[in-house]
């Protein structure tokens, strides 16, 4: 988009996204917290966005809004979402410097259930769930959550490595289960599990 920075139109995706799902405009405390940054970066981003004539705000809450001049045809039907690379035990989850790029979706390719949930990708290694359909090279997407249901696949942090594996219950144990006979399963005491999220689709390339 002409005359953005990167981040800010990252920003601008993001306001209209909530405001056309939520029916009101984010906070600047929303903002900060959903890019991991400080509120005052998020506060400098929204006045350059201002001064370049993309939104409006006042001095009342909640008082952003997208100038409609501006708005490209389809724009809020436009979800961004963070691609993570290697996340690392003792730093908070979806912390800027985990983010490598965004990606811009659709939400209406989502299940419906995920609407305002936060979201992220990962990019796949490796062939260890290729049976359900999950190839090396291939984006999935993920709903943050600390915790899953049974037959779920998830991302999960296991020995400081982030792994993507469908999860079981066996013999008092978590079980990660891979989805390729070649790979086995990797089993994590109940208290010791740190799950991240949980699989909602998957993004491939050709």
């Amino acid at each position: 988009m002409k005359g953005l920075t990167e981040k800010q139109q990252e920003i601008l995706e993001y306001i209209s996204e909530f405001s056309h799902r939520e029916g009101m405009a984010p906070t600047v405390s929303e903002i900060s917290e959903h890019f991991g940054i400080k509120a005052a970066t998020a506060f400098a981003h929204v006045r350059a966005l201002q001064r370049k004539g993309y939104v409006n705000r006042s001095s009342k809450a909640r008082s952003l809004s997208l100038a409609q001049s501006e708005k490209p045809k389809n724009f809020a039907l436009t979800l961004s979402i963070p691609v993570l690379g290697r996340i690392s035990a003792g730093v908070p989850f979806m912390a800027e410097q985990h983010v490598e790029r965004y990606i811009q979706i659709d939400p209406r390719s989502l299940p419906g259930h995920i609407s305002g949930q936060k979201l992220f990708a990962l990019q796949v290694t490796g062939e260890s769930m290729r049976d359900l359909g999950i190839l090396d090279g291939d984006l999935v997407v993920a709903k943050a959550t600390e915790e899953a249901e049974i037959g779920k696949i998830i991302v999960a942090m296991v020995d400081n490595e982030t792994t993507v594996k469908s999860l079981y219950l066996t013999d008092n144990q978590w079980e990660l289960r891979p989805a390729n006979p070649e790979y086995k399963s990797r089993f994590v005491p109940l208290e010791q599990l740190n799950i991240q999220g949980v699989v909602v689709a998957l993004m491939r390339t050709y």
